[in-house]
């Protein structure tokens, strides 16, 4: 009876949901995405070492500080993620075996990348990030090499 009840219970309650890229998989891959986030993270980073603390005493203007401080670094940390996820789903579901005979450092260029997420993700740090979006263009290259096609290295800023 107990078990009649959870399992009614548990039918009554909404399912949690599932997010996933390409999980069927729809074969749509692109490094755009992976870029523009890349961008962001090395945005950020150039607009913090750029900001100014207030001088001391001005209570409303370190608020300010503080608040665009904690939004631009949010911001980073977020967007650091996104670059990584993009990243890991070109090299787990994108990339294959047989991309390593024309690759061969395909492996350590995306482990390389990973780090350099992380590295971007911890610290205000706008060499890791340049190195980041180097990554990137790199990643760029081979994908569309793998595919045959040329697609000219772009950024928006």
């Amino acid at each position: 009876m107990l078990r009649t009840a959870l399992s009614a219970l548990a039918c009554a309650l909404p399912a949690p949901v599932a997010e996933a890229h390409c999980d069927g998989p729809c074969g749509v891959y692109d490094p755009a995405s992976a870029r523009v986030a890349a961008e962001a993270v090395l945005s950020m980073t150039k607009k913090l070492k750029a900001l100014e603390a207030p001088a001391a005493g001005d209570a409303a203007a370190l608020a300010a500080y503080n608040n665009t401080f904690g939004r631009f670094v949010a911001i980073k940390e977020e967007e650091t993620q996104k670059t990584k996820k993009e990243l890991l789903i070109l090299w787990t579901d994108y990339f294959k075996p047989d991309h390593l005979a024309t690759f061969p450092d395909l492996h350590d260029t995306f482990w390389k990348a990973a780090k350099l997420c992380s590295a971007c993700k911890v610290n205000i740090d706008q060499a890791k990030a340049e190195e980041l979006m180097a990554a990137v263009e790199k990643i760029h290259g081979m994908f569309w090499q793998s595919k045959g096609r040329s697609d000219a290295w772009v950024t928006a800023s």
